[in-house]
């Protein structure tokens, strides 16, 4: 057999070695030698391991990858499995710091202890972190460089699908079978808080008492406060359901029972934007942020009623899963505090429920009015904070007792 192997440009071969040439195919990265082997992911005739490696780099690193994450998936628990996975880790960063080379960037490598308490399952907590770890986390929250670890969420309503949520004439989700020609839509519609699962009543029916004419601009205070909460959260206010509560009712003037509850959806959106810049909120943005919060309360206005029964669903399930998390908390804290959230969370459901079944009794029309006017407004305040002038509160008219959904029809 010879060593030496055949071109399709060397000498004229013998009949045999002709004919067993016939069969073979030419080198798709050399264009000289026949092939020997074929790349197991592309399917890419090679003949040597240099063409091999040259012949796509991305092909060879995407399948690199993959061999990685296989082993990270079917590593166990054991010690020489943790000990293997803290290897991989260890290489990788090592790989990412030679690729980045930037000195600027904050070192925020881990020691292996810590890596081994993570892989375990364990809660991390600052306190679990060395004094040299924990210089570094601080540096790199300073600099922003764990932001970028964080995917930007995409709030649910100011997603294409969200112009097509429907709910029931009783204001229940829509349920329909799971057929293959459904599933799209279906997978298209899940980021969608789901509706209520029971019919609801009319107001008329939960209480004797007429409805105030001032629901309208309590429900934008509502709607603003919601939206806040979602983007303080990235969107997952189920890792902190209690957090999220207080921050919710800390922001809104009507579901915190403040003392001053608006009157004008003017008043409304300055009482709000005045929380969004007070210190505990102001590294969020201040007023630029609260501007992005109104433009985001126009929106769900604009969405319909349907989209704001949605909403108000979502921020129920958000106030009875805070109460639930009270309930379960082992924690050392003062009983008369506990049962004072309690109540306070409580109260705020039931003023979400009622708000819910006063949203599912309204026209259409008149969600869009809403948010026309909640833009003016937004308009005219930006120009006030443009030239400095402090927000103003809209004097008290006559009118302030006329039912508000009848004014804007």
């Amino acid at each position: 057999m010879p060593d030496t192997i055949l071109t399709s440009s060397g000498e004229t071969p013998s009949a045999s070695s002709d004919l067993s040439s016939s069969s073979r195919t030419i080198c798709r990265v050399c264009q000289k030698q026949f092939s020997l082997y074929t790349c197991p992911r592309c399917n890419t005739r090679y003949c040597s391991l240099q063409c091999y490696k040259s012949h796509s780099l991305r092909c060879t690193e995407s399948f690199m990858r993959e061999n990685v994450m296989g082993e990270l998936q079917l590593s166990q628990s054991d010690d020489q499995s943790k000990k293997k996975m803290v290897d991989i880790l260890k290489r990788l960063h090592t790989e990412d710091e030679m690729e980045s080379m930037d000195d600027d960037e904050p070192d925020f490598s881990l020691s292996e202890a810590t890596i081994e308490k993570v892989l375990s399952g364990s809660d991390i907590s600052i306190d679990d972190l060395s004094v040299e770890e924990q210089k570094r986390y601080r540096k790199a929250i300073a600099s922003g460089e764990l932001s970028k670890l964080i995917e930007p969420w995409e709030p649910w309503w100011t997603k294409p699908s969200a112009k097509y949520i429907s709910l029931g004439l009783d204001g229940t989700q829509l349920v329909q079978p799971l057929s293959s020609e459904k599933q799209q839509e279906v997978d298209v519609l899940q980021d969608i808080p789901a509706g209520p699962e029971s019919p609801l009543p009319s107001v008329s029916k939960l209480s004797a008492s007429a409805p105030s004419p001032l629901l309208a601009v309590h429900l934008v205070d509502i709607v603003y406060s919601y939206c806040f909460t979602l983007r303080i959260y990235n969107g997952d206010w189920k890792s902190d359901p209690s957090g999220s509560a207080m921050v919710l009712l800390s922001l809104s003037h009507v579901l915190g029972q403040a003392a001053a509850q608006p009157e004008t959806i003017l008043e409304a959106l300055s009482y709000c934007l005045e929380q969004t810049c007070s210190p505990p909120f102001r590294h969020m943005g201040g007023p630029q942020f609260g501007f992005r919060l109104m433009e985001d309360v126009i929106e769900l206005f604009n969405l319909g009623g349907s989209a704001l029964v949605c909403l108000l669903c979502d921020m129920q399930n958000l106030l009875q899963s805070a109460v639930e998390e009270l309930k379960s908390d082992s924690k050392q804290q003062c009983k008369s505090e506990k049962l004072d959230m309690k109540k306070k969370l409580r109260l705020a459901e039931r003023k979400v429920y009622y708000m819910m079944c006063w949203v599912h009794d309204q026209i259409g029309e008149v969600w869009s009015s809403i948010a026309a006017i909640v833009n003016v407004e937004k308009s005219q305040t930006m120009g006030y904070v443009g030239n400095g002038t402090s927000f103003r509160k809209e004097e008290k008219t006559e009118s302030a007792g006329k039912p508000f959904i009848k004014e804007i029809r």
